[in-house]
């Protein structure tokens, strides 16, 4: 941490990042981008003011010293989106520390975050899913290789779960059944149906993997008997996509977004498919709703006849 950091706004600090991980169940991975974010602000606005600023300091910056923090990292070359997070950080620890202090925090809560354009996520048409499926079950010349990739794939597919989540399966997930639970993001459990093309193509894999399985053991296993790694399954969806034509977007992410915009394009209710892909906010799982719509005018742009004419 920054030596410009009063010694007091760095045990707020320590204080609320520890409540983010006990209270809401943060990750890691999110707990320390929080922290990076925090200590950029606390330390320019102690070399703003000509000092470190304690925690009575915090409950007086106006909104000219956001306006200039703001400014500045704007000028260190940070995009829209990444300040937004950022100033969404600094407002949720503003708020805590007037929560127990009851400092002033209208001038942080009242700065706008840049507008940027929110991409949509790019899922595979269904006949490109299916054939990456395919493609990857078949880029190995080692038969376990290529079931096992194909399994992984189909979970990401058939399950929408995360790559994490579906390299998370262990011994004690078999034998497999009608559901899965999962442990998601920030230590979040939810029960996923499991399908019965990837519970098949996860018992194919079994069938013939050839390293021993204990009790606990991670079931996707690396050539040489460890833990499969992300890495493993994105070059063999980046062979895959190569041999199809398909877009670099074609990611094993890619494949969790068309399970849940084709779920929602048969007839699929919003709220069950955020509860399927486990996402802490309704608005998250809505941007799925513009992809569908998206799709919807390129369809009818190509189709229609007036539309077509001009």
């Amino acid at each position: 941490m920054s030596l410009a950091i009063s010694e007091a706004a760095r045990a707020a600090l320590t204080e609320w990042l520890s409540g983010l991980t006990s209270l809401r169940g943060a990750s890691d991975a999110t707990v320390e981008a929080y922290r990076r974010d925090l200590v950029d602000y606390l330390s320019f606005m102690a070399v703003h003011h000509g000092g470190p600023q304690g925690i009575a300091a915090l409950g007086q910056v106006t909104t000219s010293d956001m306006r200039a923090w703001m400014a500045r990292e704007r000028g260190d070359g940070l995009g829209a989106r990444s300040l937004a997070r950022k100033l969404s950080a600094v407002k949720t620890f503003h708020r805590w520390l007037s929560q127990r202090e009851g400092l002033e925090v209208t001038p942080i809560l009242s700065a706008r975050a840049p507008k940027f354009q929110r991409s949509l996520p790019r899922p595979l048409a269904e006949d490109a899913a299916r054939a990456m499926i395919d493609t990857v079950g078949s880029t190995d010349a080692r038969p376990w290789v290529a079931a096992r990739d194909a399994a992984v794939v189909t979970l990401l597919y058939g399950c929408g779960l995360r790559i994490s989540e579906a390299l998370s399966l262990t011994t004690h997930h078999l034998p497999l059944g009608d559901t899965v639970r999962i442990i998601g993001k920030g230590d979040k459990e939810r029960i996923v149906p499991l399908i019965a093309p990837a519970r098949r193509a996860v018992e194919a894999y079994l069938d013939i993997q050839p390293h021993p399985m204990s009790l606990g053991d991670p079931i996707f296993r690396a050539i040489r008997g460890g833990p499969l790694s992300p890495r493993s399954v994105q070059k063999a969806m980046e062979q895959a996509r190569m041999a199809l034509g398909l877009p670099a977007t074609a990611t094993p992410h890619a494949m969790r977004h068309s399970f849940a915009t084709h779920l929602l394009s048969a007839g699929g209710d919003l709220r069950s498919i955020q509860d399927l892909l486990g996402h802490a906010s309704l608005s998250t799982t809505q941007v799925y709703t513009a992809v569908d719509t998206a799709r919807l005018m390129e369809v009818y742009e190509a189709s229609h006849p007036r539309a077509a004419k001009r």
